[in-house]
């Protein structure tokens, strides 16, 4: 199947199942970078046959440096009021993401950086279009992203679209098992290479992510107890945020709080970060990855998230429907892979060996091992 046939199929899958638009909604439909055109044409054509009404904005990183590099503190209120005001009128949100150049925002000032969050970011998308509308954002397979995933741009489109276009509801279905097991613990344990991390979940529920917010998909989440975690955890995936790039983040905590923190790479970053907000030293998301075809890191979030045999959890924000508390202008998830090849790892829930090395050992959960979700 040729690339302009698959994207076909995720914009309407996307449409229909993701947002489940409806004839006569307001639908935003953001698309960043030069690479994105080709997708973003389709949910426009798409959104126009099923009756929507969508509003389309073609955005760049090149344009939000300029922005951040030259405004002040006012020019940046104003820009993301202005962002504000159309996301508050619309009932969906599509953000398709080609970066071109990953890191191109790495020398933007903190305070600037700060300023975008506070101005920008934490009113429109955490306030807005999170709490407000039917969202969904994705990737582009485009050539950078080949790159970064070491792989030729055939491989990574092939790969790309089997993460993206897995079947959802069979997913969901298989879900349901471990959604109810979250629910009803207390302690969760985790230990592997230089990880021995306790904390509580109790009272915080779970939810199932097959389709509906992100593509690629596969995670059930929830959030710790916000003064719970005790321990330290190594965090064995690099990444780039805000296009900076880091590796090995490792970090103590004690009774929630993050101590301290390192990362091999851009240590004077993560320090920032962390001292951004007092919400930035606390977790707002624990989560289980379980995508079949996302086996291994490609440097993108959104994909390493999902990663089979992972578990993430989220410096920052806790979302509102999984609230343990913390707020923060960062929400940043940060993956541990838990396979053999990486060392391992054991997950327990309420003293009960759960997972190990990546799969799962009890039966009402052998259903979500990628075996059986491809």
């Amino acid at each position: 199947m040729k690339i302009d046939e698959r994207l076909t199929i995720q914009a309407r899958n996307i449409l229909t199942k993701s947002v489940k638009i409806k004839k006569g909604e307001k639908i935003y439909i953001e698309g960043f970078g030069d690479s994105v055109r080709l997708l973003l044409n389709e949910f426009i054509k798409i959104a126009i046959e099923l009756g929507a009404e969508p509003f389309y904005f073609h955005n760049d990183n090149l344009f939000i440096k300029s922005m951040l590099d030259g405004a002040d503190e006012n020019q940046i209120k104003n820009w993301g009021e202005i962002h504000k005001s159309i996301m508050d009128k619309c009932d969906s949100y599509i953000g398709i993401r080609g970066y071109d150049d990953v890191f191109l925002l790495s020398d933007v000032k903190a305070d600037k950086t700060a300023l975008f969050d506070k101005h920008f970011y934490t009113p429109v998308h955490f306030k807005s279009r999170i709490p407000n509308t039917r969202w969904c954002v994705m990737r582009y397979p485009n050539n950078t992203m080949a790159a970064l995933s070491k792989m030729s741009t055939t491989s990574f489109e092939d790969f790309y679209f089997n993460a993206c276009l897995v079947d959802y509801e069979k997913m969901g279905e298989k879900m349901t098992p471990l959604q109810e097991l979250m629910i009803k613990t207390d302690k969760v344990k985790i230990i592997a290479p230089d990880t021995n991390l306790e904390f509580s979940i109790k009272g915080l529920g779970a939810i199932k992510s097959c389709g509906g917010h992100n593509i690629p998909d596969g995670e059930v989440f929830t959030a710790p107890v916000k003064d719970s975690i005790n321990g330290v955890v190594q965090f064995n995936t690099d990444t780039i945020s805000e296009g900076v790039f880091y590796s090995n983040i490792k970090l103590e905590f004690e009774n929630g709080r993050i101590i301290k923190g390192t990362s091999l790479a851009n240590d004077d970053k993560l320090q920032e970060v962390l001292d951004s907000d007092e919400g930035a030293r606390y977790i707002g998301e624990f989560a289980l990855g379980l995508n079949p075809y996302i086996t291994f890191p490609i440097l993108d979030i959104l994909f390493d998230e999902k990663i089979a045999g992972s578990f993430h959890m989220a410096i920052g924000n806790a979302f509102d429907d999984m609230c343990n508390g913390n707020k923060s202008a960062t929400h940043w998830d940060l993956i541990q892979m838990q396979d053999a090849e990486h060392g391992g790892g054991e997950i327990y829930f309420d003293d009960v060996l759960i997972r190990k090395d990546g799969l799962f050992v009890i039966p009402e959960l052998l259903g979500l091992n990628p075996e059986n979700l491809k």
